[in-house]
């Protein structure tokens, strides 16, 4: 008595309007509930697996899927293969092979090497407080690799390269899990496909040599500490035949011993003297745009500030500065002349005493009445 087959639709739990991304992600998460990796000596997990890997070989196919919606399974057992089919993962290695980390192509089908980058480098450049300002052209000595000239990066003497044994030349290997034939990146070549025989006698088979590298990097005006500039394939070289990998300047911004910075604004602090505060005054203050005028009016408390729009920090690749932020600081005297001293107590005399005990309010006073 043979066993009716589950509606394709219903083994994966997706409606017959379902669309091919709705498709592909309900068989994802029954391959990986059900793959035979995660549940061991399981028979029904097993059937579970296959059953989904047929449902979707079959719905995933255009032509497949509208033979079956019209004419049921019996139109497509022949496509199916009356059953499970080992062959159909070559049309979802992707799925499996992001999902448990084989990465190949199963069955049949030769999987494509994948070319590894050189690595990453940094560099760490401090620039002055003006440098970041108004930007500069820096030149650098970069310690890194290079591709050695004889053997070009191989490690081998001309002609020092065999064929893998292990792999017999194809860089992959293929080995049996379970019921899936899986294709695996040779280990012993590593993809390659070919072992060295002979050394190179110019590197002793590393490939590379240590060299410093003269490079010119464009600082943009506004950079801060932390700003990353990177050099694209400055890194160090991959293997023969690959990109080189990025280089990363990465800036550091020495203090200023005016100004200080706070995101693109400029902050800095102006002494002034009493009489300047008190009578106001016009003051002249260095800038990076050279030597403005900054008023102070009559009165001026200690700790006031004053805004000059658009001489603050650039924005780095982009338009507009940030503003200069000038800090009043009223300077007290700490010693006087005696000519300074006589002035300063006729001042005290006709100035009103602003910090005398204060009359009390007709509040006070009856509440001090009743508590006698």
């Amino acid at each position: 008595m043979s066993v009716a087959k589950r509606d394709y639709y219903e083994v994966l739990g997706v409606g017959r309007d379902c669309d091919d991304s709705t498709l592909k992600v309900a068989y994802r998460k029954l391959a990986l509930q059900y793959h035979p990796d995660r549940n061991p000596n399981n028979s029904e997990a097993e059937e579970r697996f296959k059953e989904a890997a047929e449902a979707y070989s079959i719905l995933s196919d255009p032509q497949k899927r509208a033979t079956y919606d019209r004419y049921g399974h019996q139109a497509v057992n022949g496509a199916a293969g009356g059953g499970f089919d080992e062959t159909t993962f070559a049309d979802f290695g992707d799925i499996l092979g992001d999902l448990f980390g084989f990465g190949d192509l199963f069955g049949g089908g030769r999987r494509r090497a994948r070319t590894q980058r050189g690595e990453d480098l940094r560099y760490d450049l401090e620039i002055s407080f003006e440098d970041a300002m108004r930007g500069l052209s820096a030149e650098l000595q970069v310690p890194r690799l290079e591709a050695c000239s004889r053997c070009q990066g191989s490690g081998a003497e001309p002609n020092g390269m065999v064929k893998c044994g292990t792999c017999n030349g194809r860089g992959e290997v293929l080995y049996q899990q379970s019921f899936l034939s899986i294709r695996k990146t040779c280990p012993t070549c590593e993809g390659k496909g070919q072992v060295i025989r002979q050394v190179c006698n110019q590197c002793r088979g590393e490939g590379y040599s240590r060299a410093e590298k003269r490079l010119r990097v464009n600082i943009p005006a506004g950079v801060d500490s932390g700003t990353r500039l990177r050099l694209q394939n400055e890194g160090n070289p991959g293997p023969p035949g690959s990109q080189s990998g990025d280089l990363y300047v990465v800036i550091k911004v020495t203090e200023h011993p005016i100004f200080e910075r706070r995101d693109n604004n400029l902050h800095c602090t102006l002494p002034v003297n009493i009489a300047q505060a008190v009578l106001g005054a016009e003051i002249n203050i260095e800038t990076f745009d050279g030597p403005q005028p900054i008023k102070i009016p009559e009165g001026t408390q200690s700790g006031a500030h004053f805004r000059l729009r658009n001489l603050g920090v650039p924005e780095v690749n982009g338009r507009g500065r940030g503003d200069l932020y000038v800090h009043i600081d009223v300077q007290v005297p700490k010693k006087l002349t005696k000519d300074q001293r006589r002035l300063f107590e006729q001042l005290r005399e006709l100035l009103p005493v602003e910090n005398a005990p204060h009359e009390k309010s007709v509040f006070e006073k009856v509440r001090d009445f009743f508590t006698q």
